[in-house]
């Protein structure tokens, strides 16, 4: 039968004083150790295929995909930092994903995209 009253989650467990009740309840927001070891080596790689693009290029994909704030800016609001047309940002955006995805630079990706 389950009990009807509240236990601690500071409750020791068996003869320890180290272990707690609460150290035993799965922590569901945690990602798993995997996960946050693919996320750092993609992060890692996607730096550096960025860093094969101009300076300009890089900063224009980072900006228009949300790799630097999590945000992402439009093309007019890309413009108004660069003090370029949105058209001229749309240009440099484009040849900058095309390069991307030239074989030497996408193959650094190629694992975590299938």
């Amino acid at each position: 039968a389950m009990s009807r009253y509240p236990i601690s989650l500071d409750r020791p467990v068996g003869n320890s004083e180290d272990s707690h009740f609460g150290d035993l309840l799965p922590d569901s927001g945690a990602e798993s150790p995997a996960i946050g070891a693919a996320q750092e080596m993609l992060r890692t790689r996607i730096t550096k295929v960025l860093k094969t693009l101009s300076y300009r290029e890089r900063e224009i994909i980072k900006l228009s995909y949300g790799l630097g704030d999590g945000y992402s800016y439009t093309l007019e609001e890309v413009g108004h930092i660069f003090k370029v047309t949105r058209e001229r940002i749309r240009q440099i955006e484009a040849k900058a994903v095309r390069k991307l995805q030239q074989p030497s630079r996408s193959a650094e990706l190629s694992g975590f995209l299938d």
